[in-house]
């Protein structure tokens, strides 16, 4: 059945996720574009399933592509599975989208379609801001990716190209459930010379992912990126589970049930774990993709401007904090 494309009345970016009205975005974004000076501009959401069908993700890209108005789109949840459908449709991509095999947004420019994958720069961005320079040479701590897909690949692509020695983790542990994944991810890191180790493991049981984080050092991060607490139910760790002291666990999600930032909550006095929700990952996720996709400046007090708006109207679960001030856990 050939696919009717929507002629849209006015300026249109897309959401490309799984439960996209119940996104802070969907409040937040009509007064970005007052801000930005684009007030016609509006947001629609597309809610597709994971790992859905090929056919869904080229519908959605090629809405896109053919709607004058339709100017581009945030892509969460669906960043390697929506480019491994819709490769062919896209003119041009970055080289982020090329080596990671995903996009996180897709844009327009001289009627060429881009593919870009965002998430390296974003994810590095909120790292920085988390973790200040030198963390690693100053803590010793290593780092724990739960989950194997794009903001994993982000995470991991931020340490292996940090030039400062110090900005980088001895090493990397990357859990996953799926081993083809994990097998595709190491391909995909094979290439860069570094020092850092990497070791992959294939968990399907979370006690197995228990006994992982039990090993790390003092003042490691782990890092939810299973997308379990939010897009599925759960947390990749059981509630026996142990955080390293003085250790930061991030949850890459900011809203949902969050069982694993509660658990990591429930430690934060005993462990004197630092812990750290997704919203600053939101707000320079979704600017940098705006700015792409509406060909705008967002500058630091820009930046600064959309932080207030969105914090303003949005309840988070984490205390709201300045998104340059850097955690600082002791060191022991």
């Amino acid at each position: 059945m050939p696919f009717t494309i929507k002629t849209q009345q006015a300026p249109t970016m897309y959401f490309i996720g799984v439960s996209t009205s119940r996104s802070s975005i969907m409040k937040v974004f009509p007064l970005w574009m007052a801000e930005l000076g684009r007030p016609d501009t509006r947001i629609e959401g597309v809610d597709l399933k994971l790992h859905d069908e090929p056919e869904a993700y080229r519908r959605a890209v090629m809405q896109i592509k053919s709607d004058p108005l339709s100017l581009g789109a945030l892509v969460t949840s669906h960043k390697i599975s929506l480019f491994e459908a819709a490769r062919d449709l896209l003119d041009v991509v970055d080289r982020y989208a090329a080596s990671c095999g995903e996009v996180s947004c897709l844009s327009k420019r001289n009627g060429k379609m881009e593919g870009h994958a965002k998430d390296p720069l974003t994810a590095g961005a909120s790292l920085d801001s988390m973790l200040g320079e030198n963390y690693f040479s100053r803590t010793g701590g290593h780092v724990l990716a739960l989950g194997a897909g794009g903001s994993t690949t982000a995470i991991l692509r931020h340490f292996l190209e940090k030039s400062n020695f110090g900005d980088r983790p001895e090493r990397i542990a990357v859990v996953n459930r799926s081993p083809e994944r994990l097998k595709k991810l190491e391909a995909m890191l094979a290439g860069f010379e570094s020092p850092i180790k990497i070791d992959y493991y294939c968990h399907t049981d979370p006690r197995d992912n228990d006994r992982l984080l039990r090993s790390l050092p003092p003042s490691s991060l782990a890092v939810n990126a299973t997308g379990m607490g939010k897009d599925l139910p759960g947390s990749p760790i059981t509630g026996d589970a142990v955080f390293p002291l003085n250790s930061i666990a991030w949850e890459l999600n900011y809203r949902g049930a969050l069982q694993f930032l509660h658990q990591a909550l429930a430690q934060q006095k005993t462990r004197r774990v630092v812990v750290e929700d997704g919203w600053i990952y939101f707000l320079h996720g979704w600017t940098s993709v705006i700015s792409q996709v509406l060909k705008v400046e967002i500058d630091n007090s820009t930046f600064d401007r959309l932080a207030a708006i969105a914090a303003s109207i949005c309840v988070p679960v984490m205390p709201p904090r300045d998104p340059r001030q850097q955690l600082e856990p002791v060191s022991v």
